[in-house]
């Protein structure tokens, strides 16, 4: 069964070797506090989260996240958008940045429709600085998707040391180009009907 989603968001468990590589704080002592959220993608109630057992990544599950164009559809239902606050928890004397984003999905879309994912990140106290990342796929296509976004070094962008601030992600999904002769779905979800943003993270020790 899947389910849908944004995003991702959803995303591949699976975090790159040089990141699990990383030194950082004890797994047990990193958490998410709380998620705020909302937006027409992520009603209230519809987004959890873990943290992986190492720490390196986390794990935003949505239970509602698609969009979808075409004959008896409205302008509204072609754009969901999902804007979410991450209090992220761990130890003093560590700051954290997001190096990366995986996520699966499947899209459904005719000649001429294109599905678009987008996301952007900023951290609270780090600047008004904002990193985006983006997919495209073209129709016709109806199968799986799978995209890996990794940031450059000059992109990172750090939370500030000696607080705890909250994590920032605005996404969307939209599908473009669809009518009453062609029509297009653009989801994210997972094989194992789990739908997830996996958001890798990297750490360092602060001065």
């Amino acid at each position: 069964m899947k389910k849908s989603l944004f995003g991702a968001v959803a995303l591949l468990g699976m975090i790159s070797t040089n990141l699990l590589a990383q030194v950082g704080p004890n797994p047990r002592e990193v958490t998410i506090r709380n998620i705020t959220h909302g937006g027409s993608g992520c009603p209230s109630g519809t987004v959890s989260s873990s943290v992986s057992d190492d720490a390196k990544a986390f794990t935003l599950f949505f239970d509602n996240f698609v969009a979808s164009g075409g004959r008896g559809t409205t302008s509204a239902d072609s754009y969901k958008v999902c804007n979410l606050s991450i209090d992220l928890r761990f130890p003093q004397g560590w700051s954290y940045s997001i190096v990366g984003v995986d996520y699966r999905g499947f899209a459904q879309l005719d000649a001429g429709v294109t599905g678009q994912q987008r996301s952007e990140y900023w951290i609270q106290g780090a600047g008004t600085r904002r990193i985006p990342m983006r997919s495209d796929i073209f129709g016709p296509y109806a199968n799986d998707y799978l995209y890996q976004d990794r940031l450059g070094v000059t992109a990172v962008v750090w939370s500030p040391c000696g607080a705890t601030r909250a994590l920032n992600v605005k996404a969307s999904v939209a599908v473009v180009g669809a009518n009453n002769s062609r029509s297009g779905l653009m989801t994210v979800d997972s094989i194992d009907g789990e739908v997830k943003h996996i958001y890798g993270i990297q750490w360092r020790r602060c001065p």
